[in-house]
């Protein structure tokens, strides 16, 4: 009996699939039998109308989406796993993503762009600098939250202040048991305290504002001098975002790392559970209020509202918190309306 030429790679994943991040996750929704003639690629980088794809037989560049299936979700973006038929390259199956990052299509709103899929950790950069904003970062904790991907606070610019240690503390107060990493991004010493997250197999997505260093900390991490970066404004601290493909780059610790322009500009949708997870002090609180329903402001028996009068909540916390609640009920308002459309 011929044996299908995925078999191999359902039974025991070689050692290629295996440093691109093959799991059992995906090995259990492929069968060899159903799935005969045809292999697993991952897809490393997405170009205009092409995706460049790697597996056990090499790379190659394929169409980005499954024919006569005009959905978006039928569309691969970078970190997916698909299932192509080996002899003509077009993808036969996109297999279920243990998470994905998805953004509204900038133009049309009533369309979700997929950003990146399939991250183990996130790292979020911030710089020490002006442009730390306590605010932003919990915004970013509230997507990985949410999408189920572990975060790691990546704060460079160390060798530009002498005060590195107080904006770790600050970053550490957003959230219990959250690892804060303080780095210079063009030190390879420094950067090497991040190789825990970078282990073979393992995917890395970076995210934060234009500016703080993720180019050069990818230059850094995985030794690519043709990355490119550019200087930042004095005057404000800021920069010009340098990267224009969604694509992965080799770790020295043998991982990935995910670069991708449309990171940045996510924005909270059915972001509930991340903003639990992310606010669980006063969520913990709002459910001791007399009301189910309380508003938090003048209502009696406010929990949250006492727990700003003795101290125990920060009221700037506080405010923050209404501000993402807010937003993200708007958003999620607006996602019916299109739903109904």
């Amino acid at each position: 009996m011929v044996e299908s030429s995925i078999q191999p790679a359902m039974s025991a994943p070689n050692d290629r699939l295996t440093e691109l991040g093959w799991t059992p996750f995906f090995s259990a929704q492929v069968s060899p039998e159903a799935d005969a003639g045809l292999c697993p690629v991952r897809v490393m980088a997405v170009h205009r109308g092409k995706i460049a794809v790697a597996g056990a037989g090499g790379d190659r560049l394929i169409a980005p989406h499954i024919a006569d299936a005009p959905d978006e979700e039928s569309h691969a973006t970078v970190g997916d796993w698909l299932l192509i038929d080996e002899a003509t390259s077009q993808i036969a199956r996109i297999l279920h993503r243990a998470n994905v990052f998805k953004r509204r299509t900038p133009g049309n709103v009533r369309k979700t762009q997929l950003i990146a899929a399939n991250v183990d950790t996130l790292f979020i950069v911030a710089s020490c600098n002006q442009d730390f904003n306590l605010a932003r970062l919990e915004r970013y904790l509230v997507l990985a939250r949410e999408v189920g991907v572990t975060p790691v606070i990546v704060l460079t610019k160390v060798d530009k202040t002498d005060t590195a240690e107080t904006y770790a503390e600050a970053a550490r107060g957003l959230q219990p048991g959250l690892h804060v990493e303080t780095v210079n991004a063009k030190d390879a010493q420094s950067v090497a305290r991040l190789a825990a997250w970078c282990g073979p197999g393992k995917t890395v997505a970076l995210l934060g504002s234009s500016g703080v260093g993720k180019s050069t900390l990818i230059k850094t991490l995985t030794g690519l001098a043709a990355i490119a970066t550019q200087a930042v404004r004095e005057a404000d601290g800021k920069g010009r975002h340098t990267t224009t493909v969604r694509e992965m780059h080799r770790l020295a610790q043998g991982g990935w790392l995910m670069d991708t322009p449309g990171m940045r500009e996510l924005h909270l949708s059915d972001a509930d559970e991340g903003l639990a997870d992310v606010f669980d002090d006063i969520v913990m609180l709002a459910q001791q209020c007399r009301f189910s329903n309380c508003g938090h402001g003048a209502e009696p028996g406010c929990a949250v509202q006492a727990g700003l009068a003795d101290g125990t909540l920060d009221p700037v916390r506080f405010a923050r918190w209404q501000k993402l609640t807010a937003e993200e009920a708007v958003n999620a308002a607006r996602g019916k309306r299109r739903s109904r459309t």
